[in-house]
């Protein structure tokens, strides 16, 4: 089975994805003249600024919120971790380099997912790309967003959502409190620790509890859980950063000099290269779905009447998710060297902080546990609610249906404890990629109104700028 989806997952994430997926982001920042750069702290601004006059479910910051808990997940722990492992050091470099075209991508997708939303009499709002391709490209591109709306029922169900989560989620509570795996229970032919099972039980009776609900009850969880634990980590790793600053130089030049082979033997480099370039976009994508079509879904539904307002929001989640969050988390696994000792999956990070803080082994063990239980199951709650939408859209807003997704989702959440680490983040990494290819070719498609777009918002911003300046009274007239 292993083999199998080795194979397709090497087919999906061939060379062509990749440079499809990093083009998308290079020819969206060029046309948007680098807009991730120039109007950041713009972003930011807006992030903590609600549009009162804007109809939608939710304000623009629980919105950021419910696709942050989507993308800050395992992805930023143990998908950074399986990315050095697997591609070196040098993987987090192109998982970087990605990240910052990325936010050109990710504040596309923001853009087109308000301008094409749909808004009911009762306030009900769906969007995101399976809209902005039927109503941007057109009724004859119906069966693309159809697509797409498949492979995203998919992968909330069977990739990110559920499997890897819950996964990272019970290994990181049995390698706390049964490392040795000691106390078992024997099912399904196999011998599991009697601390995954538990864990894995009162996940899901969390998720049960809270996904149905729906999108309020989802979007009011994050805005506490998110911000607490994207600051708590951070504060963690730059204790980390802190401790062993004199590193920092050393690990940077060989993330950079893995990142172009040159730590490879002779002939050896571009294969190197590939591998790191594969390894880090495809576990960069995972983490922050630029390109991948989610995070539209959760900014549709923003309280804004401004396309351009809930973009730039949107981008930011990009830079808080890589730029920082997996950033970090790659320097202290470089620099501790815990990717190259072998280890696999959260077991990585956890040697990594063991070996760099100034704590006992007990106490990181358990500082990274709780980390990754929040990550995860905020994730897990995100992905809930992409799935549904995608849902929603094929079935016609058939809401019987989606009700029934919400308790697989469930089911999978129960299941999900018992798949191995690396047939687990293969068969999200094959779905991501599927998903992936119908947004990007809207992407493309639609890259024109993005520009326009951008465009009259700024020409308005720069003119209600000037007219306000012209008003000021001088004080010579007076």
């Amino acid at each position: 089975m292993n083999a199998i989806l080795n194979a397709i997952d090497s087919f999906v994430w061939s060379l062509p994805l990749i440079i499809f997926i990093l083009l998308t982001g290079i020819y969206l920042s060029v046309r948007l003249g680098f807009l991730q750069l120039r109007h950041l702290g713009t972003a930011f601004r807006f992030m903590f600024e609600n549009d009162k006059d804007g109809k939608g479910e939710v304000s623009s910051f629980a919105a950021l919120c419910t696709a942050l808990s989507a993308t800050i997940g395992t992805g930023n722990m143990v998908g950074v971790a399986t990315a050095l492992c697997q591609g070196g050091p040098g993987a987090l470099f192109w998982m970087v380099i990605a990240a910052l075209f990325g936010m050109a991508t990710k504040y596309a997708e923001g853009l087109l997912a308000v301008k094409y939303r749909k808004v009911d009499e009762d306030g009900h709002v769906l969007g995101g790309p399976f809209y902005y391709i039927e109503n941007g490209m057109g009724k004859q591109w119906k069966w693309l967003a159809s697509i797409f709306a498949f492979f995203g029922m998919c992968v909330g169900l069977f990739g990110i959502g559920t499997f890897t989560q819950v996964n990272g989620i019970t290994n990181a509570v049995q390698l706390f409190f049964d490392p040795s795996n000691v106390n078992t229970v024997h099912l399904l032919g196999t011998d599991y620790s009697i601390y995954i099972v538990i864990s894995g039980i009162l996940l899901t009776v969390c998720v049960a509890l809270v996904v149905i609900g729906g999108i309020k009850r989802i979007a009011k969880v994050a805005q506490i859980i998110v911000p607490f634990m994207a600051i708590g980590y951070l504060v963690i790793g730059l204790i980390f950063l802190g401790f062993n600053y004199q590193a920092i130089p050393s690990a940077i030049v060989e993330i950079v000099r893995s990142a172009f082979g040159a730590n490879a033997i002779a002939g050896g480099a571009m294969g190197t290269m590939i591998i790191a370039m594969q390894k880090g976009i495809a576990r960069g994508i995972f983490s922050n779905e630029a390109g991948l079509g989610s995070a539209p879904i959760a900014a549709a539904a923003a309280q804004t009447k401004e396309p351009v307002r809930q973009g730039l929001i949107s981008m930011t989640g990009t830079f808080i998710d890589t730029i920082l969050i997996c950033t970090m988390t790659g320097l202290c696994i470089v620099i501790s060297g815990s990717w190259n000792v072998g280890l696999e999956g959260v077991a990585v990070t956890t040697h990594a902080f063991q070996t760099g803080l100034p704590f006992s082994n007990q106490v990181v063990s358990f500082i990274i546990m709780l980390c990754l239980v929040f990550f995860a199951f905020t994730t897990i709650l995100g992905w809930d609610y992409y799935g549904e939408r995608c849902l929603e859209y094929l079935s016609g807003g058939n809401l019987k249906s989606v009700k029934v997704y919400r308790y697989l989702y469930i089911a999978a959440v129960f299941i999900g404890p018992y798949f191995t680490v690396s047939a687990v983040w293969t068969i999200a990494d094959i779905f991501n990629g599927l998903m992936a290819i119908p947004n990007l070719i809207a992407l493309f498609a639609l890259s024109s109104v993005v520009v326009k777009e951008t465009k009259i918002y700024f020409d308005k911003q720069k003119d209600k700028k000037d007219s306000g300046r012209d008003s000021v009274i001088e004080p010579e007239e007076i």
